[in-house]
Order: structure tokens, then sequence, then C-alpha cells
């Protein structure tokens, strides 16, 4: 039966379309709001605005709020859990009956930093992720086949969370064999599937080696989260083609729950940015309290607006990006990361003087049309140079003479984009370590 898509364009079309100055107005009373709530009610707060000689009262612009508020980090948060277990002492005073969820994300030391989410918060992040995922044309009449562990990580509750409040059928299939993922899609012809781009990328590799044509399969939707890359223009146009389906990148961080407050829309221009639920800024990375100009890349700081339970004010995500406010042709009126998240601000390479980032190779291996799903990137120091060697892998069926240009064709590229020498190797596919949820792309033997 052919299904008429009768739907309203905008999950929220006041809030998605309001003139800027006026959400403006609307953050900045929000954020008073949550400085009043998280100095005189939260002890981890209190404490680290008073060492830093900071008021509420100092905020009464939005540029007060940027260049007078101090940041927080994750091992901040980390440490205080420590000190106040079992939720730290930025957690408000909440009944039993009151929290939701408890959730989690691993730490450094094994031990998981735990988030409880109350009710309010749990349904208000409903809602948010329901107009998330509108944006990226999702409807009531879709099938999403999830593939995201549902587990104490936040992970693919979220997607589950928006996709239910619209009443799209789900499919949680969660983080099981790539063959069965596959498998299922043949059988239960969902129209959208949710993973890392890796695991994309990963189910792409198996069905060529299934000789399964994913372009001709049922998903029309690739809902993209957990990791950067989901909006690098090599990655999205070689997960595109191979899955026949549209890219929509979303997310940010685990602590910033509700996380699909960066999505993309179906003009595909980058993912916009819910301000008046999470206020993003762009800073200084070496000044979090200097804000860095609209087109140029900088260091990204959180802020709830709304949250009450562990709400986060001017969280230091680690991550990098830039943003611009020109209009989007789908009418929403949020400005945009035009490439999403670039990549984690630590895992910026230093190779003989150049600054190299993991999404610049990610986005000169993608263009490389024999290259396979996997590659690796691994850094040496080799006398008093740095050296750069990158492990690609390569699709089935071609001879040593092909190979022999492939590598020279894709060091030339580097060399030519990145501006350094770099050293590849080519494997067959199947070689490398398979992903199977988030990419570990980055071997700096510098830091061994």
């Amino acid at each position: 039966m052919m299904i008429t898509n009768t739907y309203k364009k905008y999950w929220n079309e006041e809030r998605e379309t309001l003139h800027p100055k006026k959400r403006e107005a609307i953050i900045l009373a929000r954020i008073k709001e949550q400085l009043e709530y998280v100095y005189n009610k939260l002890p981890f707060y209190r404490k680290h605005y008073d060492r830093h000689h900071f008021k509420p009262s100092d905020v009464k612009t939005l540029e007060d709020f940027t260049t007078k508020v101090p940041i927080i980090t994750k091992k901040m948060l980390v440490e205080d859990q420590k000190e106040h277990p079992i939720f730290g002492s930025y957690t408000g005073q909440f009944e039993p009956e009151e929290i939701a969820r408890i959730q989690g994300s691993s730490g450094t030391s094994g031990i998981p930093t735990l988030y409880q989410v109350s009710n309010k918060d749990w349904e208000r992040a409903s809602e948010l992720h329901a107009m998330a995922l509108w944006s990226t044309g999702l409807r009531p009449h879709d099938t999403i086949q999830i593939s995201f562990p549902f587990s104490l990580f936040f992970g693919g509750w979220g997607i589950l969370h928006g996709a239910e409040r619209i009443g799209s059928t789900v499919f949680p299939l969660g983080a099981i064999d790539s063959d069965r993922h596959l498998e299922m899609i043949e059988r239960i012809k969902p129209s959208t599937f949710a993973a890392t781009p890796s695991y994309f990328l990963h189910v792409m590799n198996k069905s060529r080696e299934k000789q399964i044509d994913l372009s001709k399969s049922s998903v029309v939707r690739l809902i993209a989260a957990g990791e950067a890359g989901g909006s690098l223009p090599s990655t999205k146009e070689l997960l595109s083609t191979g899955w026949g389906a549209s890219l929509f990148d979303t997310g940010s961080t685990s602590e910033m729950y509700p996380f699909m407050t960066s999505t993309s829309c179906e003009a595909q221009a980058g993912v916009h940015l819910y301000q008046d639920e999470v206020f993003t800024e762009i800073v200084s990375a070496e000044d979090s309290n200097t804000p860095i100009p609209m087109g140029e890349r900088g260091a990204v700081v959180y802020t709830h607006l709304w949250r009450k339970s562990q709400p986060m004010i001017r969280f230091w995500s680690g991550d990098e990006s830039f943003m611009t406010n020109e209009p989007c042709s789908c009418g929403r009126s949020y400005p945009r990361l035009p490439h999403g998240i670039l990549g984690r601000l630590d895992d910026m390479l230093i190779i003989r003087g150049a600054n190299i980032y993991p999404s610049a190779i990610e986005n000169c291996v993608r263009s490389l049309m024999w290259s396979g799903a996997e590659y690796q990137i691994f850094v040496d120091k080799k006398g008093a140079l740095d050296e750069m060697t990158v492990n690609i892998e390569y699709q089935n069926g071609y001879n040593n003479s092909q190979l022999d240009s492939f590598k020279k064709e894709a060091e030339e590229l580097f060399k030519s984009k990145l501006g350094v020498r770099v050293d590849v190797n080519l494997y067959e596919q199947g070689i490398l370590p398979e992903t199977v949820f988030k990419a570990r792309r980055v071997i700096d033997h510098r830091k061994i």
C-alpha cells in the first residue's frame, strides 16, 4: 500500500522557526535561572564558583556568560563522584520516586561515571529527541532498526526514546553480530538504521562479502551518532552511496543528555544546534572564556538550560568544530555546525610542526574509491622526526600493479591535503581489526 506523507513539516514549528533574537532572550533567562539554581542548591558549583570569585549576578548578557563563567570538565565530575559517592555533589536532592533513569559512562579507572535523570528531565528529553528525529524525516509509518547497545551507556536509549515519542515502529536489535543485522534488514525491511559511522561502514563491508546490495535494501535513512564523522563530506558520500540512503548526523556527549541537541535536517547542511535546550558555544582551546567568531574552529562547550538532575553548566566536551548562523533552506532558525563535530582536540596530531586532524585523514581515505571499511593511523618518533603511517584496507579483486598505483595515489593525496609526507600500507579487506561499535583509529606510539 502506498503511504502518502501528509505529516506536518516541523515537530514544533513555533520553537524551531523562532526569530534568533527572541530565542536569545529565552536562552539568557534560562541561563540566569540555572546559575541561581546550581549556585544555591548544588555544593559542587558553589565551591567551584566561589573559587573563581564568580557570582550568578555577574551574568547580565550572553557575552557575560561566555566570558565570566568558569568551565567544568569530565575530570572534575569524576573526582567529585569519588569524594561524594555515588552521584556527586552536583546532583539535586531528589526522592527515589522522582528518578526515571540511572545510566553511566566508562572511566579510565574502570569505575563508571554515573548519571541520574529525573522523571521531568527524562520526559523533556523524549520531546527533544522526537523533535530531532522528526527533522531527519522519521515519521510514524517508519520502522527504525537500532544497532547501539542498550546497557549502562545512554547509547541507543535517546534514539529509542525519540522514535517511540514520534510513534515509529522501533526494532531495538542492539549491538549484535553484523550478519544478524543484515538478516533482519532483509526480513523486517526497516526504513531507518541507526549506528555509529564506523559501524555503517562495517556492515557495508559485510554486505559485500555476502554479495548483498545494501543500496537496494529497504533502508532509506541512516541515523549516525556516537562518534565524529557523520557530517564529513567524504564519509557522508561513501555511506550514502553504499547504502542508497540519506545520512543524518546527530549527538553530543553522555553528560549532555538529551544528547541529540545537534542533529542534521533533510536539507543536509550540517547539524542544527537546539540552543534553547542545550546552549552550545565555540571558544578558544587555550582560553575557555574567549569566544571564537562564527566560521572559525574552536572548542565546543555545552550548557543544560532546563535539566535539574546533574545539570552541566559550561561543560568542556573536548570536541572541536565551527559554527554558522547562515539561514538553512529547511526554515529552522537554529545555528549549525556545517561539518558536525570535527573530532577531539586531544586527538590532534602534530607532525613535523603541522597540525593534523584525524577527521582530515578520514576525509582522504573515504575519497579513495578502492578503500575498504577499515584504516589505522600510526605515529612514531624516528630519530628527531615524527613519522605517520596510515594502514588502509582495499576492496578485494585488485592485482599487484593496481595496488602499487593505489599506494602512490594515497600518498600523493595525503601530501596534497595534509602538507606532510605519509607512508601508506595497503591490506586486503578483513586483515585490519573490525569495528563493531566505535572505531579506535589513532595509535600514537609517542604517548606510550
